[in-house]
């Protein structure tokens, strides 16, 4: 080996097989003290020292010292004879192997020393001391991307704990978007990773573009979360501001008779019957408008108390035409019944869906036009419909009359006296039984709206069953 060369190899050192140490080739091999401390196989590594003397070996060492191999101060004067085992224990580091021989003119030294980290071949020239730090400064670049690519593989687990928090929130959001009904302990914890949301900035979104795919998922669930909640938070707004605007309606007509009243309509018989029922229905259609509100907060607020039992929807069906026509002499009434029609779900609010579609049929049909009923099976689903002779539902509303507050025509809603809640409150009571609306209208020939719900077998389970239902 000449002058300030030097080599690296990466590897373990020759195994020590029953009691031997097998050194270099040009090495005398020969047996090993049998001595108790001694492993009986090395896993240390390996440094051959070529060309120096004591003291240069000594320098060597602490030049590999920051590699983690640690040496003795001082090195003993080659043996004698070619070839041969020295026992050495420096007393300051751990056990050592010292073997020595000569080649020639040369004398070199072969160290079996402990190492803290996996085991290397190392091969340096003595001769040249800038060899020695190039060597060093080498080996450390070396052991450093050895041990950057180490903690690349044992920092993985880490990094896949840090995002399991991110792909819990994405899976969350995505749950929240789908029309799946989340609990309350889901929503806390929903609540608890996305901190607060500002209404005031709910137009804003989560830049996907220049992300990576896994961020893109959560980004892009977060926004149609983001697009749910900021339209929920609208749909409030207005809902607000509509029943603000029709409880002050008929506020305004109270306070305005009062007053006539307080002013000189006290001594007029017929002004104080006028007032006497004008206050009456404004009361009326108050009274109508909170309990609607508050059936549908009830809703919202997972509080409604549904008991679902078993029945057919036919029957249910002609009591509600029974009562219809003995209120209702302006309109011709017909039923088209089609045999037993079995559903599970809630009597009472099955009734009250089917009498908000009967009412506004009855609204909106000119006296004398007809107004049927059907209740019948499709498909495997029971179906409930009412159809009118009315003014029917232009194509642009059709998608709205479902919302809260909304009206075809204010004019006639007014004196018709609807609040707006009525088809609102029907699909929550057919959404909570898993059903759903199908409508066709006909501008200026009539409507028909189907309640279409699961069918239920005759015969099974009569029991009733109670449950309470999120909304």
């Amino acid at each position: 080996m000449g002058a300030g060369s030097y080599t690296v190899v990466a590897g373990a050192p020759e195994e020590l097989e029953a009691g031997w140490l097998v050194t270099d080739e040009s090495a005398v091999v020969t047996d090993m003290p049998t001595d108790t401390s001694a492993p009986a196989e090395s896993t240390a590594s390996t440094v051959v020292i070529t060309g120096g003397t004591a003291g240069q070996a000594a320098e060597a060492g602490s030049a590999l010292a920051p590699l983690g191999f640690r040496l003795p101060g001082w090195l003993p004067s080659p043996a004698e004879t070619e070839g041969g085992v020295r026992w050495f224990n420096p007393g300051s580091v751990d056990l050592l192997f010292l073997v020595t021989f000569s080649t020639g003119d040369t004398t070199s030294y072969t160290l079996y020393l402990p190492h803290d980290g996996d085991p290397y071949t190392i091969q340096i020239d003595l001769s040249s001391p800038a060899a020695i730090f190039v060597f060093a400064a080498r080996v450390l670049l070396i052991c450093q991307l050895v041990s950057l690519i180490t903690n690349l593989f044992k920092n993985a687990g880490s990094i896949k704990k840090v995002l399991r928090p991110i792909q819990e929130l994405a899976a969350t959001a995505a749950k929240l978007n789908q029309a799946e009904r989340m609990s309350p302990e889901e929503l806390r914890a929903l609540a608890g990773k996305l901190d607060e949301i500002n209404a005031t900035h709910l137009d804003q979104r989560v830049s996907v573009s220049g992300t990576q795919r896994e961020l893109q998922t959560l980004a892009q669930a977060i926004n149609a979360m983001l697009d749910r909640i900021d339209e929920a938070y609208r749909s409030q707004m207005r809902f607000v501001s509509d029943a603000s605007h029709e409880l002050r309606t008929p506020i305004a007509v109270i306070q305005g008779y009062a007053n006539l009243l307080n002013r000189w309509g006290k001594d007029d018989p017929a002004t104080r019957q006028e007032a006497i029922d004008a206050i009456r229905a404004e009361a009326d259609s108050m009274k109508e408008l909170v309990e609607q509100l508050l059936f549908l907060a009830r809703g919202d607020n997972d509080s409604m108390h549904i008991q679902m039992e078993m029945f057919d929807l036919t029957e249910v069906a002609a009591e509600v035409l029974k009562e219809t026509e003995m209120i209702d002499h302006t309109h011709t009434f017909a039923a088209r019944w089609e045999g037993a029609v079995p559903v599970r779900a809630d009597v009472g609010l099955t009734k009250q869906a089917l009498r908000i579609l009967v009412d506004n049929a009855i609204k909106y049909t000119a006296a004398g036009g007809r107004i049927t009923l059907s209740a019948g099976v499709k498909d495997g689903f029971a179906r409930l419909s009412v159809q009118d002779e009315g003014q029917g539902i232009d194509a642009e509303s059709l998608p709205h009359i479902f919302d809260r507050f909304y009206r075809t025509d204010e004019s006639r809603a007014r004196q018709t006296g609807g609040t707006g809640l009525g088809l609102a409150i029907a699909k929550w009571i057919v959404d909570r039984h898993g059903g759903w609306f199908e409508v066709r209208s006909w501008p200026g020939v009539g409507t028909r709206m189907t309640i279409v719900l699961p069918l239920a077998a005759l015969g099974g389970n009569a029991e009733d069953e109670e449950e309470q239902q999120s909304a």
